[in-house]
C-alpha cells in the first residue's frame, strides 16, 4: 500500500509546531510543574508523536487523529508542552474537515460527550470549581476544534454544491439554447422549401419544356410562367431575408398564409400545370359557421396544401388534383390525390424534404400525417397527402 504524500503545508505547520515546542521545552517552559514522569526529556515524546500525526493531518486524517489522541494522553503524564496540546487541536479539526464524512459527523459528537463526562466525572471525584474549569479546557481543546471544523466542512459543502447547481444551470441553458436554434433552424428550412420550392419547380418543368421542344408558341408560355414563378419566388425571398436581417422588432411581420388563399394557390398550379396535362379542383366541405382555426393549424394546413401541388407538378403524369378539406369538431382534415405513375417529358429533381417538412409540421402540432400510393374507388392509383390537424390548437408532447 502506498502512503500519501505529505501535503507541503502541512509540513510547514508540523516544522512550525514542533520548533515552537522545542522552544518552550529548552527555556523549561512547561504545562505544570508536577507530573508523574518527571523525567525532563519526557514530553519531547508526545511532541515528536503529535508533530508527525501534524504531517499527514489532510491526508490521513483519522490514522493522525489517533496518533495525536495518544499523544495528548501521553503529554498528560508528563510536563508538558503547550506546542503538543496546540497542535493536537488542529488535528481534530482536519479530522473533521478532511475525513469521511461519517467521521465529519461523529467526531464533534463524540468530542462533546467527552467533555461533558470529563466535566461530570472530576466533579464527582474532586467536588470543587476546578473540575469546571478543567472541563471547559477540554472543551477548547477537542470539541471546539471540532465544531469549528464542522462549521468549514458545511461551508464548503455548500459553496461546491452552490457550483455544481451553477454548472447544471449552465448546462441547461446552453443544451436549451441548443434545442432553440435546431428548433429555429428546421422551422426556416420549412418556411424556405415552402415558400420558394413551388415556384423554382415550376421554372424547372417550364425551362426544361423550353429547351426540349422546338416550338414557338410553347418556348413564349414557358418564358412567361418562368418570369411570374420568378418574380414571385424572388419576393418570397426578399421577405424571408428581410425577416431574418431585421432584429430591431420595429418591422411589421408579415400575414401568414391561411386557408383563404387556397383558390389563388390552386389557379397557380392550374397555370403552371397547364403545359403538363394537370386539372387542378378544390372540394372544400367546411361550413361557413364554422369557428375560426388557430394561426398555427391554418398555416400547416396551407403548406401541406403548397407542397403537395408542388410534388404534383414535379412528378405527377397528367390527369387531375384535387384538393379536399373537411372539418368536424375536432379535427381538421387535408387530404390532396394526385395521379400516380411515371410521367412523360421533363421532371424537376426533389429531394424529399417536403414530405420530411409536411410531417414535422403535422407532429408539432400533435396530428396525423400519413403519404404514399392508393388505391382509388375506380380502381386506379393515386398518390395520397392526408394529414388530420386538431381544429384546437395543442403542441405534441414530443
Amino acid at each position: 500500500m502506498t502512503i500519501p504524500r505529505p501535503h507541503r503545508v502541512d509540513l510547514l505547520i508540523a516544522a512550525g509546531g514542533l520548533a515552537c515546542g522545542l522552544v518552550l521545552w529548552g527555556f523549561g517552559i512547561v504545562n505544570r510543574t508536577d507530573a508523574l514522569i518527571e523525567t525532563r526529556w519526557a514530553p519531547l515524546v508526545p511532541l515528536l508523536v503529535i508533530t508527525a500525526a501534524e504531517t499527514v493531518r489532510r491526508v490521513l486524517p483519522q490514522t493522525a487523529l489517533v496518533a495525536g489522541t495518544l499523544a495528548i494522553v501521553a503529554n498528560e503524564f508528563t510536563h508538558g508542552t503547550l506546542a503538543t496540546v496546540l497542535m493536537f487541536t488542529d488535528v481534530v479539526y482536519a479530522a473533521v474537515v478532511y475525513g469521511s464524512p461519517a467521521s465529519a459527523r461523529r467526531i464533534p459528537y463524540s468530542t462533546g460527550l467527552i467533555s461533558v463526562g470529563v466535566t461530570i466525572g472530576l466533579l464527582v471525584w474532586w467536588q470543587n470549581a476546578v473540575a469546571l474549569l478543567i472541563g471547559v479546557v477540554t472543551g477548547m481543546v477537542a470539541f471546539l476544534p471540532a465544531m469549528t471544523g464542522a462549521v468549514v466542512r458545511n461551508h464548503r459543502e455548500a459553496a461546491e454544491a452552490a457550483r455544481l447547481r451553477a454548472e447544471q444551470t449552465a448546462l441547461l441553458a446552453e443544451m436549451d439554447r441548443s434545442q432553440a436554434v435546431v428548433a429555429e433552424r428546421a422551422r426556416m428550412a420549412r418556411e424556405l422549401h415552402d415558400m420558394v420550392a413551388n415556384h423554382l419547380s415550376a421554372i424547372a418543368i417550364h425551362s426544361t419544356a423550353a429547351l426540349s421542344l422546338d416550338d414557338a408558341a410553347t418556348t413564349n408560355q414557358a418564358l412567361t410562367v418562368i418570369r411570374e414563378n420568378s418574380v414571385a419566388g424572388l419576393a418570397e425571398m426578399r421577405r424571408l431575408i428581410g425577416l431574418l436581417r431585421d432584429s430591431s422588432g420595429d418591422a411589421e411581420p408579415a400575414a401568414a398564409p391561411t386557408l383563404a388563399g387556397l383558390d389563388a394557390l390552386v389557379e397557380q398550379a392550374r397555370t403552371n400545370g397547364a403545359s403538363s396535362g394537370l386539372t387542378f379542383t378544390i372540394d372544400d366541405t367546411r361550413g361557413e359557421d364554422d369557428e375560426p382555426l388557430p394561426a398555427p393549424v391554418e398555416l400547416a394546413a396551407y403548406r401541406i396544401v403548397q407542397e403537395s401541388l408542388t410534388n404534383a407538378l414535379k412528378h405527377a403524369p397528367a390527369g387531375p388534383v384535387t384538393v379536399f378539406l373537411a372539418r368536424d369538431a375536432r379535427t381538421l382534415t387535408v387530404r390532396v390525390a394526385s395521379p400516380f405513375g411515371d410521367r412523360p417529358g421533363p421532371r424537376a429533381p426533389g429531394s424529399g424534404a417536403g414530405l420530411v417538412g409536411m410531417r414535422e409540421r403535422v407532429a408539432l402540432l400533435g396530428g396525423e400525417f400519413e403519404a404514399g400510393p392508393v388505391t382509388a374507388a375506380d380502381g386506379t392509383k393515386i398518390w395520397q397527402v392526408r394529414a388530420g390537424l386538431p381544429a384546437e390548437e395543442r403542441m405534441s408532447d414530443g
